[in-house]
């Protein structure tokens, strides 16, 4: 089968195209013709080994896991004798969370995994693009007990992580302020953002004490004029959470502001591809599609990502 891998870390040009042995499904297993993938931020990083300690998870000093891919779409093509939760041909979707590796045209897949059908009404493509950002984001969403009448600020909110958190919060009840260029203001609008703030011309500075939690989906949020916008007893999330100096200040925080910085991995439970579903199917949840880009065009795809002009997702039809 086709498939692209890594053998160094680096830019958009150490990726490769190459022939792997089809796997076979194990008792427990289904195997997945992949149908889409996207290229996320996460899958950059493991790219460029960026931060350092991407190493440890993916190889020292060169990656041992070759594949990169962090969500797909695609059909059962065939079930093991003891899966019981999919039949062949079922359109399903899902995220691979600490193993990497949608990149290539079939994989297999415990039944036990966090995977779903494909609302009807949902694109193998839209699929492709919902697990990442959006249990990502409802992850921490609920880290931050956001739910009617919250006042919540989205840093970072025309991103992968950002159009998806608007949508959920939205169903929540909250009350969204997006942090976003101005170009990407009617996008942010469509998706329920009551507010825009544009990074360009305005600063965060001047909304001191305003809202409850502050959501930081790309780690670019100005850390001490995050906390003095939320009130007294006020959340800071932050989905990019990894250098020491910066857990350092959130700890700090925790300490001193009377406000509570939370960063960390989100975890991808069963429930939340469960509730993406039922959303997607009622029409509440759609994932915002910048570009769609063949298997053949997997470097092009990951430099357009690398630029960091993406608006939410970016798809690789396999």
């Amino acid at each position: 089968m086709k498939a692209v891998v890594y053998r160094k870390y680096g830019g958009p040009e150490v990726l490769e195209f190459t022939e792997l042995p089809k796997p076979q499904p194990k008792e427990n297993e289904i195997l997945v013709k992949i149908i889409a993938t996207t290229v996320t931020t996460a899958d950059l990083r493991m790219r460029k080994a960026d931060p350092f300690m991407v190493k440890f998870l993916m190889g020292f000093p060169n990656p041992k896991k070759q594949v990169l891919g962090t969500e797909f779409s695609g059909i059962v093509e065939a079930v093991g004798s003891g899966v019981t939760r999919f039949k062949v041909n079922d359109r399903v979707y899902g995220p691979v969370g600490f193993k990497p590796g949608t990149y290539l045209e079939y994989r297999c897949f415990s039944q036990d995994s966090p995977l779903s059908l494909i609302p009807e009404n949902v694109s193998f493509e839209e699929a492709a693009a919902i697990p990442f950002g959006g249990m990502s984001s409802l992850y921490f969403l609920k880290k931050g007990n956001v739910g009617k009448g919250t006042r919540l600020l989205i840093y970072g909110a025309s991103g992968c992580l950002g159009t998806a958190a608007i949508q959920l919060a939205v169903n929540m009840g909250a009350d969204v302020t997006a942090v976003c260029s101005g170009k990407n203001e009617e996008l942010v609008k469509s998706l329920g953002a009551k507010a825009v703030i544009d990074y360009t011309k305005d600063s965060l500075k001047f909304y001191p004490g305003v809202f409850d939690v502050v959501y930081d989906t790309i780690g670019k949020s100005p850390f001490d004029e995050s906390i003095k916008a939320l009130k007294k007893g006020g959340i800071y999330l932050r989905a990019v959470h990894m250098s020491p100096g910066v857990i350092f200040r959130g700890i700090r925080a925790g300490l001193t502001s009377g406000r509570k910085v939370i960063g960390g991995t989100a975890s991808e439970l069963p429930e939340y591809i469960d509730h993406l579903s039922e959303l997607a199917a009622g029409g509440k949840y759609k994932a915002v599609i910048d570009k769609i880009y063949p298997l053949s065009e997997i470097r092009e795809a990951h430099k357009y990502v690398d630029s960091g002009h993406k608006r939410g997702n970016v798809v690789i039809k396999i």
